[in-house]
């Protein structure tokens, strides 16, 4: 179980820039975070702020045009390509949006898919625990056509579980569910954090949904600008207001 004074991650003046000139675009402006072990954190902001790009540097998915990201102890711009190839495979988990199953495997295939890249092998113990919490004993031979929705994303979050990484990132995982299925998959995500330690990094847009967290950050225009625990919805609905009005304030301007 790892010490939740731990950093799992973390950014220092993370930087990144698209174009140059007259179309120059400051996606990340001097980010800097420590992203706690065995916490889950929402990432939230309006359009454009930066959110997903943060998640994209710090999950190795993305090359920051300045600043540094550690996962662990690891700085990143000192990996080369192998090696922040095999960390993003065994150090990070990833849940997506559109879940990223391979439609020709079934869930049990695309569970331990991750493992078997790496040539590792499962440990059939934790496997059991990973299936049994979300619920997919049942459907393990069946291929992505035959689940819904909501089971898909549970065999995503599963597989992002099973390699025991350091960190899980998971970008709108609930965007393309309902609210029965959102809630079943955010619960599992807490559930792993409360009872397994794990570290998840969520970008949403939900306010149900961060409110499973226990930290908000926020970001305006690729900066760091606020941020909230243990948040609920109304708290989380009244930080992104004020921040769209800014925004709109700024437009205008």
């Amino acid at each position: 179980m790892t010490s939740t004074a731990a950093v799992a991650a973390r950014s220092v003046d993370l930087r990144k820039v698209y174009g140059s000139g007259d179309s120059e675009v400051r996606a990340l402006d001097g980010v800097t975070i420590d992203l706690a072990a065995g916490e889950f954190t929402a990432i939230m902001g309006p359009s454009g702020s930066g959110k997903s790009t943060l998640m994209h540097c710090l999950a190795a998915l993305d090359t920051p045009t300045g600043g540094e990201v550690w996962v662990g102890d690891t700085a990143l711009s000192r990996l080369r390509d192998k090696a922040l190839t095999a960390l993003r495979r065994e150090e990070i988990g990833f849940v997506f949006q559109a879940f990223n199953l391979i439609p020709t495997l079934s869930a049990r295939e695309n569970i331990l898919l991750p493992l078997s890249l790496s040539g590792r092998k499962p440990d059939q113990a934790w496997f059991d625990t990973v299936v049994d919490t979300v619920g997919l004993r049942d459907r393990l031979g069946h291929r992505p056509s035959e689940m819904s929705g909501g089971q898909q994303q549970r065999v995503a979050c599963a597989r992002a579980l099973v390699s025991k990484p350091s960190i899980v990132f998971a970008d709108e995982p609930t965007g393309n569910l309902d609210s029965t299925s959102g809630a079943e998959v955010l619960s599992f995500l807490r559930r792993s954090v409360d009872e397994f330690g794990q570290t998840i990094v969520m970008v949403t847009h939900d306010a149900v949904a961060a409110s499973y967290c226990d930290r908000v950050v926020f970001l305006a225009d690729g900066r760091l600008v606020d941020e909230i625990r243990d948040p609920d919805r109304d708290a989380i609905l009244a930080h992104m207001t004020a921040l769209q009005a800014a925004a709109a304030a700024r437009r205008e301007a």
